[in-house]
């Protein structure tokens, strides 16, 4: 991040509260903890089994499809301006790669996402986001770089590698409320769950995605969980840039 991002950034952030109209709910009425900038992600998704990943979320939330089909979701991007409320970018943990693993799932009619996985190469925010949101975020080795056009992205740890090249293509566009984009994009929280299975919640807030076509060459992937297929070629959109504000966990 260089000094104008430094600046800018903060502010950038703290403005995507003034935009609302697209919430599905209205805002917490507490103020967000945490806000973080996602750069270069790709969207990578794949229809899968219902009856493969029911079993691995929590009863207490519903398992989302759209037009019958269960979705998993593979996202590479890059975590910047990561901050605590009040404070600037936090240093030499404030930018870095980031790979989660995700599904789509609903709790009293508020739908959200559901992680299997995510992985970060800075044990020190593991460790914060195990404490802080219980997810499963796992230290991995991460590289991510751009040539020739193209994100290269590579991500491992014991079990689970990631290997892909990708780029956004044509213009970008809001997805269109009902639309299969919508759906896999279009989420204003987080669930997640303790050892006991007991499971949380976190507001999140941004502006509406902005998404190009993707093209995406996979070369290793071994990130599904275990009993899920990912079979065929990924549904795939690429986002440049959006600016995140995260609440705190609550209890379900």
């Amino acid at each position: 991040m260089d000094a104008l991002d430094f600046l800018e950034t903060p502010a950038r952030q703290a403005a995507v509260v003034e935009e609302t109209e697209h919430r599905p709910w209205p805002l917490p009425a507490e103020p967000w903890l945490q806000a973080q900038t996602w750069e270069d992600l790709c969207f990578l998704h794949w229809r899968v089994d219902e009856a493969a990943l029911r079993p691995l979320v929590p009863q207490e939330l519903e398992l989302q499809t759209f037009d019958g089909d269960a979705w998993l979701g593979v996202t590479p991007f890059r975590v910047t301006g990561l901050r605590l409320r009040g404070l600037p970018p936090l240093p030499l943990v404030s930018a870095y790669p980031e790979l989660n693993v995700r599904t789509y799932v609903s709790r009293d009619g508020r739908p959200g996402i559901w992680f299997f996985s995510l992985d970060a190469p800075s044990r020190a925010i593991v460790e914060a986001a195990r404490r802080l949101y219980r997810l499963p975020y796992r230290p991995a080795r991460i590289d991510l770089d751009r040539r020739g056009g193209f994100v290269h992205y590579e991500s491992s740890r014991p079990g689970a590698v990631f290997s892909a090249r990708y780029r956004g293509e044509g213009d970008f566009v809001r997805p269109e409320p009902g639309s299969l984009e919508h759906f896999l994009t279009e989420r204003y929280r987080l669930y997640a769950a303790d050892d006991a299975g007991k499971a949380y919640r976190a507001d999140i807030h941004h502006l509406p995605w902005s998404l190009q076509s993707a093209e995406a060459v996979v070369e290793l992937n071994t990130m599904a969980p275990p009993g899920v297929e990912l079979a065929g070629e990924p549904l795939v959109h690429f986002a440049a840039r959006l600016d995140v504000v995260v609440w705190g966990l609550e209890p379900v």
